[in-house]
């Protein structure tokens, strides 16, 4: 099936470069292009992209918050890419439901392998800014935040699918760990999403990693 991607750059000549390296790629479409977050909101709404790469800096709409209303909307996904590895941009794209974040000086092979992931619902996080976050949770002082109420009402199995989202596993690797189809991984999947009334996996990621909820084995 074809990956539809949207991309969103206020800068044409970037846009233009990132469009060319996707849609040279196999089973990747590139169906649109905005200079805004309000451009790239109605062109989703339109052409109901499977991906959206989203610049974090734009005029008008940011991307911060033209990822949070496409998430809110159920759009698309949402791949950041910017050239700030900043980690307020860090932590606010990812808690608007970002599926990944990348910097632009990602080689052309790592970002079709990333649009491809996150096309199938696995989430992707540059290598740098993975430490970082790893890093940031190990170093808090005060302690994991209030647990969120679906939390107790996750089944063993979703607790466990929980502990290899804060892992880092996909779902392959997931379905490999528990010895489930990986079908059957993306159902667990979506389903620990629903109750913890999480956006994307990658929140799912920090909320077992901050209340210390390890993958079986």
């Amino acid at each position: 099936m074809t990956i539809r991607v949207l991309v969103a750059d206020d800068h044409g000549a970037i846009r233009a470069g990132l469009a060319l390296i996707l849609g040279n790629a196999e089973g990747i479409e590139v169906v649109g292009e905005a200079a805004d977050g309000e451009v790239a909101l109605r062109q989703a709404r339109a052409l109901r992209p499977d991906v959206v790469l989203m610049d974090v800096r734009m005029p008008g709409t940011d991307g911060i918050t033209a990822t949070r209303r496409l998430i809110a909307e159920g759009l698309a996904e949402v791949l950041v890419l910017t050239t700030f590895d900043l980690d307020e941009y860090v932590h606010a794209a990812l808690r608007a439901g970002a599926a990944g974040f990348l910097l632009k000086s990602v080689e052309a092979p790592r970002l079709i392998e990333a649009v491809r992931l996150v096309a199938a619902g696995e989430g992707v996080l540059a290598p740098q800014v993975t430490k970082r976050l790893i890093a940031a949770f190990a170093s808090t002082p005060a302690g994991p935040s209030p647990a969120p109420a679906g939390l107790a009402d996750l089944t063993e199995r979703e607790r466990e699918v929980l502990g290899c989202l804060g892992a880092g596993l996909s779902n392959a690797e997931i379905g490999t760990r528990l010895r489930i189809g990986e079908a059957t991984v993306k159902t667990h999947v979506s389903r620990v999403l629903a109750k913890l009334s999480l956006r994307s996996r990658v929140q799912a990621a920090i909320l077992a990693q901050d209340h210390g909820i390890e993958p079986p084995g």
